[in-house]
């Protein structure tokens, strides 16, 4: 199937330095805030990569929960394939595709285990159905049929019947502290604006340059 003639103008606006903030962080809120009011769907949703110790890599959709000047929060079954990648390789890719502001927001970085008090606090926070959900599946294992997926849930929900249900040890989150954030505007002719936060020695300082679409 060709679909190569399959393609659109990208028209919204530019994006200049001088409108830029100083910090990726505070960048990133600005940008987060106007897909929400936009109402993209799931603005919070990211294409997470890792990479396996051979250099094989693997992506999916995660959901961000929290970010602050120290990182990025998300989270997952440790014992699920991203978690056995970044055990094995920290660096990780994640790619915000708000297509329709005509915008991507890509972060580089490391990833690591956010403490149990943390991971505590959020988990506390969800539905009572996600809590037993992080229970009842051994993420990214195989399993012969989705009846006994629905098996373990409801056992899951007979145990835990009375009372709030406990953090799993093998569930949390992990923090991506970024080495580089890269800012997508889309422009006329493919002459994207791209601009790129680089961490300068300080941790608190960055660099931004402007990169050709």
């Amino acid at each position: 199937m060709d679909i190569g003639d399959y393609r659109r103008e990208y028209t919204k606006g530019g994006l200049n330095r001088k409108d830029l903030s100083d910090s990726p962080f505070e960048q990133f809120e600005k940008w987060f805030c106007q897909a929400v009011d936009a109402k993209i769907p799931d603005p919070s949703a990211m294409s997470l990569a890792t990479v396996s110790v051979d250099g094989k890599p693997t992506q999916r959709t995660v959901l961000l929960k929290l970010f602050d000047e120290k990182g990025f929060v998300f989270f997952t079954n440790y014992t699920s394939q991203k978690a056995q990648q970044i055990s094995e390789n920290a660096n990780v890719s994640m790619l915000f595709p708000w297509t329709e502001l005509e915008r991507q927001i890509e972060i580089n970085g490391k990833a690591s285990k956010i403490s149990t008090a943390e991971s505590l606090k959020y988990f506390l926070t969800r539905p009572k159905g996600s809590q037993l959900g992080a229970w009842a599946s051994a993420q990214s294992s195989p399993i012969s049929s989705r009846q006994i997926l629905e098996s373990q849930l409801s056992k899951m929900k007979d145990k835990f019947t009375k009372g709030e249900v406990p953090l799993p040890d093998f569930w949390g989150g992990y923090r991506v502290v970024p080495e580089t954030i890269e800012f997508w505007q889309g422009g006329v002719d493919r002459i994207h604006d791209r601009f790129e936060y680089r961490r300068d020695g300080d941790d608190k300082k960055w660099k931004i340059e402007r990169l050709q679409p």
